[in-house]
C-alpha cells in the first residue's frame, strides 16, 4: 500500500468536502488513486444514505430552475432533518442543481429523477449527489417531489426556502417583474387553481353541498334557496381561482386584468410548500 500524501488528502477534500479522516482512509484503500478514492467515497456514502433513511426528514427547501433557451422549468422539494441544514450553501446549491436536472429531463417520478445524471458531473446521479451530501453533513436527505412546466415562466422562492411558486403564461410580458409579482400573490393567497375549468369537480361539488345546506337553513322557498346556493358557489370560485382574485398589491384589478395589461394570459401555476402533500 502506497503512502498517502497530505497534498492528495487535501485534493480529495477539495473534491468531496468530506472530513480529513474519511479522505485519508479512502486514499489508503485505493493506494493513493484520487479518482478511485472519489468512487470509493461515493459508494460508502450510498451506504450512509441507507443508514440515515429511517430518520425523519421534516425540514427542507424548495428550489426552482428556468432554462431560458428551452423554456423548460422545474420546482423541487428536497427534505432534510433540521432547519440549519436548509441554510447550508452546499444543500442550497444541490437543491438548485436537482431542479435543473428535473427541468431538462422527461422523467415523471422521484425514483426516475434520482437516477438522472447531473449536468455538471455526468458521472454522478441525483441520488449520488444526495448521498455525497449525506456523507458530509451526516443527516437524512431526500427528494420529496417535483413538477415541470414549459412556456413563459416566472418564479418566486420565499427567503427561507420553505415556499416556492412557478407561474406559466402565454405571450411575453412587457415587464417580466409582473410574473414575479403574480408568483408572490400565489404564495400569499394560495389559490386552488389558475382557471375555473382547472378546479377539481369534487371540490366544486363539495362547496355546492355546503352552500345548499346553508341555504336550506334560511327557511326560504326552494327556488330562492337554489339561487342562494349557486351564488355562494360562484363567490367561492371568485375568491379561490387565481385569475379572478384581486391582486394583493392593487385590489382594483384582478390577476387576469393585471396580466392582460402586460400582454399575457394565465395558463397555470405550481405552488410547493415544504411538508405539504
Amino acid at each position: 500500500m502506497s503512502k498517502v500524501s497530505a497534498a492528495d488528502v487535501k485534493a480529495l477534500r477539495d473534491r468531496t468536502g468530506l472530513p480529513f479522516k474519511d479522505c485519508s482512509a479512502a486514499l489508503a484503500e485505493t493506494n493513493g488513486d484520487i479518482e478511485k478514492a472519489v468512487e470509493y467515497l461515493r459508494t460508502k456514502n450510498v451506504g450512509l444514505q441507507d443508514k440515515f433513511s429511517s430518520r425523519e426528514a421534516g425540514e427542507g427547501r424548495i428550489g426552482v430552475f428556468i432554462d431560458p433557451t428551452t423554456k423548460n422549468a422545474a420546482i423541487v422539494e428536497v427534505r432534510c432533518e433540521t432547519a440549519p441544514v436548509t441554510k447550508n450553501d452546499a444543500f442550497q446549491a444541490m437543491v438548485t442543481e436537482i431542479a435543473q436536472v428535473a427541468a431538462n429531463s422527461a422523467v415523471t417520478t422521484v425514483e426516475q429523477l434520482n437516477g438522472e445524471k447531473l449536468l455538471s458531473d455526468p458521472k454522478l446521479t441525483v441520488q449520488g449527489k444526495v448521498a455525497e451530501l449525506i456523507g458530509l453533513i451526516r443527516e437524512n436527505m431526500r427528494v420529496a417531489r417535483f413538477a415541470r412546466v414549459n412556456g413563459t415562466v416566472g418564479s418566486y422562492v420565499h427567503h427561507d426556502g420553505t415556499l416556492g411558486v412557478l407561474v406559466v403564461v402565454e405571450g411575453t410580458p412587457t415587464d417580466p417583474q409582473v410574473l414575479k409579482d403574480v408568483c408572490m400573490h400565489i404564495a400569499f393567497k394560495n389559490p386552488i387553481a389558475a382557471l375555473r375549468d382547472q378546479v377539481p369537480a369534487a371540490v366544486v361539488e363539495k362547496e355546492r353541498e355546503i352552500a345548499k345546506a346553508q341555504a336550506a337553513a334560511t327557511g326560504k322557498p326552494a327556488q330562492l334557496q337554489e339561487k342562494i346556493a349557486e351564488g355562494k358557489v360562484q363567490a367561492f370560485l371568485k375568491d379561490n381561482v387565481l385569475n379572478e382574485q384581486p391582486f394583493v398589491k392593487d385590489e382594483s384589478v384582478t390577476i387576469a386584468e393585471l396580466l392582460a395589461k402586460h400582454g399575457v394570459k394565465l395558463v397555470g401555476f405550481v405552488r410547493f410548500k415544504v411538508g405539504e402533500a
